[in-house]
């Protein structure tokens, strides 16, 4: 979270605190959704099933359900696709590289091929 930095329309520095933050069932831990609260970010993860029946379970000492923006939960898969579509590249997915910068490389390329791609000017 540290290197993060989100650009701003117009003039001004980058923002380094995005406004919400998206991911699957498999973050939904406590400690997440408390490091992302404090610093004042939307939490858009959904509940795990298990989560649920403990918090159910305990009844009124369980607390409220978290709350989730469906609509922008359904947005998700963007993400989830050009993530799958970078890792069609080998050394991305299996993570040969054993310098940051050397990966950090390849992802920047992989991601410029397909942008290149995308835009229909190369054969």
């Amino acid at each position: 979270m540290a290197s993060l930095s989100v650009d701003r329309i117009g003039p001004g520095r980058a923002r380094t605190r995005p406004d919400r933050v998206l991911a699957d069932k498999a973050y939904s831990a406590k400690a997440h959704r408390a490091m992302l609260r404090k610093r004042g970010i939307q939490v858009v993860i959904p509940e795990r099933s298990d989560q649920v029946g403990n918090r159910k379970r305990r009844g009124r000492n369980g607390g409220r359900p978290v709350g989730l923006d469906k609509e922008a939960y359904k947005r998700r898969n963007v993400i989830a696709r050009s993530f799958n579509t970078l890792k069609q590249w080998r050394g991305l997915a299996t993570r040969y590289d054993k310098l940051a910068l050397t990966y950090r490389g390849g992802a920047v390329l992989s991601a410029l091929v397909v942008w290149l791609h995308e835009l229909g000017d190369t054969p």
